[in-house]
């Protein structure tokens, strides 16, 4: 088999994950053109990143949610609630840390009293979840009744929404760690790809040729290079960002080397072959509730720290934003398949086309339609590749 038969075969297997990868460069690209290269700035990919950290969050747990066939509507009011409590708690002098710690302990919570309704009473976790936002949307307002919006004035707080990783220096007006960061992670990704290649030559697997292999890492580390150059032009690698890649390789460990990950597809494969093999759905759907509304507490504090300030606005849409994510990340509405980092990438897609169609000035009533119409695509690509694996 030559290059590129080779190629074109990998392209066909992995058509489903592949094809967000495409999707965000041909719009990366696009907007670059278009914007006379403001789009790939280093300002704007920086606060593209932080507008994308709390919805990204958010997405992360919507993934495991669909997986196991359910959804959950209520994310956003409890995103905007719990950031607002979060800020309660620090108008009140509570330290920063016990205030995050708290709410996310709240959010947990929350999320398994809804996993108790779908797991044990058998509700439609649209439904429960439907009234949990109606719920959470009236405590959002009534814990603001009295101030309307709490202004935040707590810097250490302030600085995990807006703040940046320290410098050891410039060079050339260059953030210094950043760089590092960047070549660190070049070093530590290509060295896991090697581990990851000869295990699976130890064991039979079918792997990618040398120079496939050597391309490819050559591709991956040229886009981790490229972007941390970018964010170091600027002022560097925002702690969002650090909290957000923290929750990824976290979510993205469970569900690919864990037995916990492993019964969570088990169970969205096929809900009744998964209880008959042992495995307790109902404690599955507790778990993936609980990290579901544990996420959205995180996501209420990176956007109320984004802001500094909590609204009785806050959390409008989130829910939508995640799920939209989730779907364009290659997660299947049928439950079962899903990955943790294309839901990642499905996020930078839908923030990628809001910010890059502000910076073109198109109206929002346009902008909307477009990212519906994006959003109907990747159910449709989903829906086409699922039958014909089949």
């Amino acid at each position: 088999m030559n290059f590129f038969q080779e190629a074109g075969m990998l392209l066909r297997k992995n058509i489903r994950e592949y094809g967000m990868y495409i999707a965000l460069a041909v719009i990366m690209l696009v907007f670059t053109l278009n914007t006379d290269g403001l789009f790939m700035s280093s300002r704007n990919l920086s606060d593209l990143i932080n507008m994308t950290g709390y919805v990204a969050v958010l997405a992360v747990g919507m993934t495991l949610v669909i997986v196991i066939r359910h959804i959950d509507l209520s994310v956003g009011f409890v995103a905007g609630f719990l950031g607002a409590v979060v800020a309660l708690f620090l108008t009140h002098g509570l330290p920063v840390w016990i205030s995050i710690i708290a709410v996310l302990v709240f959010g947990a919570i929350i999320g398994l009293i809804n996993g108790f309704f779908v797991a044990n009473l058998g509700i439609p976790s649209f439904v429960v979840s439907l009234a949990g936002m109606l719920i959470f949307k009236g405590l959002l307002l009534m814990s603001l009744v009295k101030t309307g919006t709490i202004i935040v004035a707590n810097e250490s707080f302030k600085a995990i929404g807006n703040g940046y990783i320290p410098s050891l220096g410039n060079v050339n007006g260059l953030h210094i760690s950043t760089l590092l960061i960047g070549a660190i992670s070049i070093i530590l990704f290509i060295w896991s790809d090697f581990k990851k290649r000869n295990v699976n030559i130890k064991y039979g697997f079918e792997v990618l040729s040398m120079p496939m292999q050597i391309i490819k890492l050559l591709f991956i580390s040229g886009i981790i290079g490229y972007i941390c150059y970018i964010l170091a032009g600027y002022q560097g690698i925002s702690w969002t960002a650090v909290i957000m890649f923290i929750v990824v390789v976290v979510y993205h460990f469970i569900t690919t080397r864990t037995p916990l990950g492993r019964h969570i597809y088990a169970v969205g494969g096929n809900p009744e072959a998964a209880q008959l093999s042992g495995i307790s759905v109902k404690k599955i759907t507790y778990i993936v509730f609980g990290s579901m509304s544990m996420l959205a507490a995180l996501s209420g504090v990176l956007f109320t720290a984004r802001l500094a300030s909590a609204s009785p606005q806050a959390g409008t849409m989130f829910e939508l934003d995640a799920i939209a994510a989730a779907y364009v990340g290659g997660v299947s509405a049928a439950g079962g398949v899903g990955k943790i980092t294309g839901t990642i990438i499905g996020a930078f897609v839908m923030a990628s086309l809001t910010s890059g169609m502000n910076l073109m000035g198109i109206d929002i009533s346009y902008q909307y339609i477009i990212r519906g119409a994006v959003l109907v695509l990747a159910v449709v690509f989903d829906v086409i590749t699922r039958n014909k694996g089949k």
